[in-house]
């Protein structure tokens, strides 16, 4: 009576494994979707970088809107330009819808963050325009 019989210990043996491969099966498949997650993040991150390449770049923005600004077919177009430390405001109370379109095409096929934008209808030919673009 005092001897363990082995019988006892193998089917003990036999139990801890058993435990230890369920809880090593459990451990895997959390590190699994912890390696799915941290893919899903690096991929994120790229992409982020990649934004903040083409929207942080404040030179660049701002040569970019003032040869945008420049050009003949907004000349007539009276446009008032205020530029502060972190954006510019662009303003008219009266601009030619073939002046706007030009702008809104130019403005929204480019990389630019813009923060606000409104356009309003006065007439058949004429509308008014606020805009803020941040740097």
């Amino acid at each position: 009576m005092s001897q363990v019989n082995p019988l006892h210990i193998g089917a003990l043996l036999v139990a801890f494994l058993a435990f230890l491969f369920f809880t090593l099966s459990g451990v895997k498949a959390e590190f699994n979707e912890e390696k799915a997650l941290y893919q899903e993040s690096e991929k994120l991150a790229l992409e982020l970088r990649g934004l903040k390449d083409v929207y942080a770049d404040k030179k660049k923005t701002e040569k970019s809107l003032e040869r945008l600004l420049a050009q003949s077919s907004l000349k007539s177009a009276s446009l008032v330009i205020k530029k502060e430390k972190k954006s510019i405001k662009i303003d008219s109370k009266s601009i030619d819808t073939k002046a706007l379109n030009s702008l809104m095409g130019k403005i929204l096929n480019g990389s630019y963050n813009i923060k606000e934008l409104q356009i309003k209808k006065l007439s058949d030919t004429k509308a008014s325009l606020e805009m803020e673009i941040l740097w």
